[in-house]
């Protein structure tokens, strides 16, 4: 295929616009929506059928057109290097949305426009991804180069929630080609991505950037994207764009199931022209018959002039929003820095029964324990939530509880959900975690969410305690979560594991917590190289039970180490769990002259091992080197 010139290219645009300045263009409905009707598995990727199935592809374009739809999209969403590596296809990006291009353009004939489809490379890239900006622009140009030489006539930049990650694939789009450009975000039901985006600074920003079309789609149905449409109408006269979902879906016999009939879509479809929406279609749930009841009901319809507010500064990027200034003080951080501060961890019960955990707190509580570490499903294996009995110890026992919090289980709206009720609970403090995989659990079959990693869920806390949920909606009142975060000292790559844990700071933690220690030196070492980081840190410390117990920590467990001499003493001992204990108290002892507290881990829930341990510290001196 020849490659178009500058000018012709320029022609394109300057044709597409001359249209959108006399009518209302109709776009088509969703790609996957019909693909699935069809008989394709969810579990496959779409994109790749441009190859493997490309009379399917054409013949569902061809539907939209015979409906009326003057816009197709390319079936290439997610036609970009990250997601489809996902499907080891990361090699065929090119092949993919070129003949994605060839395909539409086979069918779209001289008076339909094909829209090269771009969307997002994957979750808002701020808390999920470690693309760097260059990363990412080189993605979408890889991308948008393969549209614009399968001959597209637009780039449609769509569903995006971060602008700034649609900024680095509005700039690609410019790199590469002088074709139009529609740029399409995605809100929620108040208004805001789930970056925390409204549509005032959406509009103000990409209209800036020299953008042709801005609008919203996806969503939630079409009155939450009505509301945007007139919030962008009512601040600038540029082009406006709108794709709503077929309203809210729910998951029945394998397939999303849309409840907005065509004849409702036909309304709105009007009622968006009103607001000023220049482009009409739609996104997921529609099909042919949702498209051709929007082509009917704005058939005799004409671009509508506008009413220009005077502009209101608004907020843009993720979450620029007054923040809430605290001291993050629970009754465990107060504590930092005025005492050695002692932590012991309770397993929750793997049934319904609390009795034994509630009695090891009332235990630690009249030893004088700090708090006790609530772990969250360790290893992978099911135990009661961690919630559940952290506000009974609390409340039973009046032992602050530090509640570990996993990503492994939760997708962000569930970890949002559970934050706010453990804190309503009155549960203040929060280790957090990425999780162990299941893999090493009970479950190897099953598949881990980790839509966040500890980083991730660090922002999310912290965004709570700024009054915040994700999405950028205030919430009242806001959290007081201390954020703890876990460190590895025995780390292969001493380094990384430093910078890791320097991010973790920056996150939002307020104190640490280290994996199980046995080598004095080697901690400090680690504490020498993150002593500018003014944090408090909790050393871990589980003692040794037997011989087989240290060689299982040391060779079985990641991120334990524990030195030859140590298990030789195990081996030779005469009284392995006496051993165990005097080895843990010696560094305990010197331990105590360097950190801020202990984290003890009692081994295989032995409450009265961890009480041995910590008689060292009733003693006026420790027990020397």
């Amino acid at each position: 295929m020849k490659l178009r010139s500058i000018a012709e290219e320029k022609n394109i645009k300057k044709s597409f616009l001359e249209r959108l300045d006399k009518s209302i263009l109709i776009c088509d409905g969703a790609m996957g929506t019909m693909l699935c009707s069809k008989g394709v598995s969810t579990t496959v990727c779409y994109n790749e059928l441009n190859i493997s199935n490309p009379k399917l592809v054409q013949e569902i374009h061809k539907s939209y057109i015979d409906a009326g739809a003057q816009i197709i999209e390319t079936n290439t969403f997610g036609a970009n290097r990250v997601k489809l590596s996902r499907y080891g296809l990361e090699k065929k990006v090119y092949e993919i949305n070129f003949q994605g291009a060839q395909i539409a353009k086979e069918v779209a004939g001289r008076n339909i426009f094909v829209a090269g489809s771009v969307g997002p490379l994957g979750r808002p890239t701020k808390i999920f991804d470690k693309l760097t900006k260059n990363e990412k622009h080189r993605v979408f140009t890889e991308q948008i180069k393969a549209l614009c030489d399968g001959g597209v006539d637009l780039i449609m930049i769509e569903t995006f929630a971060d602008l700034d990650e649609m900024k680095e694939a509005v700039n690609a789009a410019k790199d590469v080609a002088y074709l139009p450009i529609i740029c399409q975000m995605t809100y929620g039901q108040e208004g805001k991505t789930f970056a925390g985006m409204d549509p005032f600074s959406a509009v103000k920003e990409l209209s800036e950037m020299g953008v042709d079309v801005v609008g919203a789609n996806c969503g939630r149905g079409p009155q939450d994207i009505l509301g945007v449409i007139k919030k962008m109408g009512s601040i600038s006269n540029i082009k406006l764009s709108a794709q709503p979902n077929a309203g809210l879906p729910r998951f029945m016999d394998g397939q999303f199931i849309y409840p907005s009939a065509p004849e409702y879509f036909g309304i709105y479809a009007k009622r968006l022209v009103d607001a000023g929406a220049n482009i009409v279609g739609g996104c997921c749930g529609t099909m042919p018959e949702h498209i051709k009841a929007i082509a009917d009901a704005v058939k005799d319809l004409k671009p509508k002039p506008r009413m220009i507010s005077v502009e209101i500064k608004h907020p843009t990027g993720y979450f620029k929003k007054p923040l809430i200034e605290q001291p993050f003080l629970t009754s465990l951080s107060k504590k930092f820095g005025k005492k050695f501060v002692v932590t012991v961890e309770i397993d929750p019960p793997k049934g319904v029964d609390v009795s034994k955990a509630l009695e090891a707190a009332m235990l630690f509580k009249k030893y004088g324990v700090d708090a006790v570490n609530i772990a969250d499903n360790p290893l992978a294996r099911t135990r009661m939530s961690p919630v559940t009995l952290a506000h009974l110890i609390k409340k039973k026992v009046g032992l602050e509880p530090i509640l570990h919090f996993t990503c492994r289980d939760r997708n962000v709206l569930g970890i949002q959900s559970e934050l706010l009720g453990a804190y309503a609970l009155n549960i203040e403090n929060v280790l957090a975690l990425t999780g162990d995989p299941p893999a090493t659990g009970d479950y190897p079959y099953l598949t881990a969410v980790f839509e966040v990693t500890s980083k991730g869920l660090m922002h999310i806390i912290k965004t709570l305690n700024q009054g915040y949920d994700l999405a950028g909606n205030p919430i009242s009142p806001h959290t007081n979560f201390c954020i703890g975060a876990a460190v590895n000292p025995n780390a292969s790559n001493l380094d990384r594991e430093i910078e890791r844990f320097k991010e973790k700071v920056e996150a939002g933690a307020s104190f640490a917590q280290t994996q199980p220690l046995y080598d004095i030196n080697i901690f400090k070492k680690f504490l020498d190289k993150i002593s500018h980081l003014k944090i408090p840190i909790l050393a871990g410390v589980l003692p040794l039970q037997s011989y087989r117990h240290a060689e299982f920590l040391h060779n079985e467990v990641s991120g334990i180490i524990i030195p030859e001499g140590i298990r030789e003493r195990m081996r030779n001992a005469d009284k392995p769990e006496k051993e165990g204990v005097l080895i843990a108290q010696e560094f305990l002892a010197d331990a105590k002259k360097l950190v801020s507290g202990v984290c003890l881990m009692p081994p295989f829930e032995r409450y009265d091992v961890a009480l041995d341990v910590l008689r060292v510290l009733k003693e006026k001196r420790g027990r020397k080197k």
